[in-house]
């Protein structure tokens, strides 16, 4: 499929919430599984599933966000995105930290919150 065969991703459109619920059964699946994967591998899965979101950029970041944020109103009390980083660092991107420190999530708030914490919560909460 080339990428103008792909449904465009406008934030907040039918096909965007589409994209971030595949994104969150993508993941939750990981979770599962108790493993972390890759930007580019959940990039990858995206593209199976019909979607185009590069490994990198805006998209995904939005897309991340959005996927910890429809969680945590799910009742989640975990920040399911943790176990997705970057293949060179393996640990999740800047914007991960940023999120954590925000509402609902306050996670700086905790003494000793690592994302290595968030992440061995995410594998407890969704085996």
């Amino acid at each position: 499929m080339t990428d103008t065969q792909f449904p465009r991703l406008k934030h907040g459109s039918d096909a965007w919430l589409a994209a971030r619920d595949s994104m969150v059964e993508i993941i939750k699946g990981w979770a599962a599984d108790g493993r972390t994967d890759y930007y580019g591998t959940l990039s990858e899965a995206l593209r199976e599933a019909g979607f185009s979101v590069p490994p990198r950029g805006t998209l995904m970041s939005n897309l991340l966000e959005a996927v910890c944020r429809v969680e945590a109103d799910r009742g989640a009390p975990v920040m399911l995105t943790a176990i997705v980083v970057n293949k060179r660092t393996k640990r999740p991107s800047g914007q991960f930290e940023v999120l954590a420190g925000t509402t609902p999530f306050r996670r700086g708030d905790e003494p000793g919150w690592t994302w290595e914490t968030e992440k061995n919560r995410v594998f407890a909460h969704y085996r």
